[in-house]
């Protein structure tokens, strides 16, 4: 088979070359192993919630991300999920106050948050990676959308 029947029309790009593959999955689950999005060797963090300006290993440039609010929110509706479950079932199995339930659910709910903190901040910026957002794409991060300014001579 020669070039041209062996293509797909998905794999046709205008304007020069394709840009690398960024698949979405494996880039999350490179970020949740707080691995670089990229090569997924080098570090994503150097602190607890501090990422590294850019990968020791490939030299890919992580700063630009903007993770945010996401994975608070991420954790808050898993650990939701979880605490409230757990909370129904000891509930319906156990016969505790409700001060016994704060003493288990309390913890467990900051315990839990603590943990899955770095996992979901990994994995918004590994998403935001594969995704080609927020600087990643090697572009000036710019709205598309930016009005033209006002004539007030109205």
């Amino acid at each position: 088979m020669d070039d041209q029947t062996d293509r797909r029309p998905h794999d046709l790009t205008l304007g020069g070359d394709a840009p690398e593959p960024r698949p979405v999955a494996r880039s999350i689950r490179r970020g949740v192993f707080n691995r670089c999005p990229k090569c997924g060797e080098g570090r994503l963090f150097s602190g607890f919630l501090r990422s590294v300006d850019q990968c020791a290993v490939c030299g890919e440039q992580l700063d630009h991300h903007r993770a945010d609010d996401f994975p608070p929110y991420i954790v808050i509706f898993v650990i939701g999920h979880i605490v409230v479950a757990g909370y129904l079932a000891t509930e319906l199995t156990l016969t505790l106050s409700s001060w016994g339930q704060l003493a288990i659910w309390v913890p467990v709910a900051i315990v839990l948050s603590l943990l899955l903190m770095q996992p979901a901040k990994g994995g918004v910026i590994g998403l935001q990676w594969a995704l080609r957002m927020h600087g990643f794409s090697g572009e000036d991060d710019q709205p598309a959308d930016l009005l033209s300014p006002r004539d007030d001579a109205r």
